[in-house]
């Protein structure tokens, strides 16, 4: 793989400051954003005033822990436009989730917003090694996701060309990927493999083609994936976090140099690790659920949104910024099965590692008498459909997930191409446990 690493000299100034700096600069924005939403959110002025907090109150960045947190259902509970701190007509973009849970949660953007939304992508597309002049594959949907649009923007605001395909249609992916001679792809992991596997079934060599970097977001990944994308297409991948309700892609992404967990912007997003039973605060290097305060949005602030994603914050390598450790799952994607803590990529890192078997899976939990039960259904590898070598690789990957998870589990190995698909985001787990 070329190495990709950015001249220093092309970093923006506050990636490489001093602690001291980025600290100075938070706590002068965090005391901006409190008092914008305060004024101008009358949610977080009840919350505010019910926890008896006052932005005045918060004198050093320690102080923000007095502040109440913020929830996903809070955007539901305010639909359309009720946590707005400007004007609807100051808001040139909405975004929203899909909604399939309840209503859709509602994000909106100041002009101001948008263009720091650019920056941030256009950041972050460099630390994973892309310049200006490159030419980027961009596969993530658009439409009210804001996957697509905001890697759009990035990536124009690096100067680098756009090629704007969004998801789906995986032969003319290929097909534009092979034609265009793009430099960078930037997609959800779980639909590069659908890409990947598309190169196998023409007979090309993905090795062949000239992506040299792919930014991978939206969804939990493993290094397991990891190092099977980079081996099949001789390329970095490199993750890329974000969330509709801080901002997007871009809340912060890995450096191609060392692939060590994403590097926070931190300039824009104080991050907090709490322990997701009792929200109290945790120190730097424990495990806990991800917390975000935003410190320059105008028209969404949020002030302390818990994430549900699991992780730990890390010092800085790369960039002088903390890092997270790579998100591998979300407290409310946990799977208690018996007693035992399950989550999807426990089972992705096992069967990555299991011999005769392509990495397409969906687990599915049901009941058995009264017990709940997993099975998991993966898929044979093209020159592995034999029945021996299914029966085979089934036993080694209830071994392993016995082994190194510690539930039992049922392993059905279809042929290639059963496993449903995704377009975007995977659907890793169906639950059918109150199913008739």
């Amino acid at each position: 793989m070329k190495d990709l690493t950015p001249n220093k000299a092309d970093l923006d100034a506050i990636e490489i400051a001093s602690i001291d700096e980025i600290r100075a600069v938070q706590l002068e924005r965090l005391k901006w954003s409190l008092r914008h939403a305060y004024d101008n959110v009358p949610m977080y002025k009840e919350r505010f005033d019910a926890a008896g907090v006052h932005p005045d109150d918060l004198q050093q960045l320690s102080d923000l822990s007095k502040f109440p947190f913020t929830y996903k259902n809070d955007l539901r509970d305010n639909y359309p436009f009720g946590l707005f701190a400007v004007p609807r007509e100051e808001i040139i973009r909405l975004h929203a989730s899909s909604g399939t849970t309840g209503k859709p949660t509602v994000v909106g953007y100041t002009a101001n917003d948008i263009s720091n939304w650019a920056d941030l992508v256009a950041r972050s597309l460099r630390a994973a090694g892309l310049r200006k002049g490159n030419m980027v594959h961009n596969a993530y949907g658009y439409g009210l996701f804001t996957g697509g649009l905001g890697a759009h923007y990035g990536i124009e605001r690096l100067g680098a060309t756009v090629v704007p395909m969004s998801g789906g249609q995986t032969e003319k992916q290929v097909g534009l990927i092979t034609d265009f001679q793009p430099d960078g792809i930037m997609v959800t992991p779980s639909y590069m493999l659908n890409i990947l596997e598309q190169y196998r079934k023409n007979g090309m060599d993905p090795r062949d083609s000239s992506l040299q970097v792919g930014v991978f977001g939206a969804e939990p990944w493993t290094d397991a994936m990891r190092r099977e994308v980079e081996a099949a297409f001789d390329m970095h991948a490199v993750d890329i976090y974000g969330l509709s309700e801080i901002m997007g892609p871009g809340v912060a992404s890995e450096c191609v140099e060392t692939k060590d967990g994403p590097v926070i912007w931190e300039d824009h997003f104080l991050p907090e690790i709490i322990d997701p039973k009792t929200g109290e605060v945790l120190p730097d290097g424990e495990m806990g659920e991800l917390v975000f305060t935003t410190l320059t949005k105008e028209g969404l602030p949020m002030v302390r949104y818990r994430t549900r994603d699991l992780t730990r914050l890390l010092p800085g390598t790369a960039r002088s910024m903390r890092r997270m450790e790579k998100i591998t799952g979300r407290s409310d994607d946990m799977i208690i099965l018996r007693g035992v803590n399950v989550f999807p990529s426990q089972i992705e890192e096992q069967l990555m590692a299991t011999g005769g078997l392509a990495p397409h899976y969906q687990i599915e939990l049901y009941k058995a008498g009264r017990m709940d039960a997993m099975r998991v259904y993966v898929e044979a590898e093209a020159d592995a459909t034999d029945e021996l070598s299914k029966t085979a690789a089934a036993r080694m990957l209830t071994k392993r997930i016995k082994d190194m998870v510690g539930v039992s589990t049922e392993i059905i190995v279809g042929e290639p191409g059963e496993v449903e698909r995704s377009q975007g985001k995977a659907k890793r787990v169906v639950d059918n446990r109150d199913a008739d």
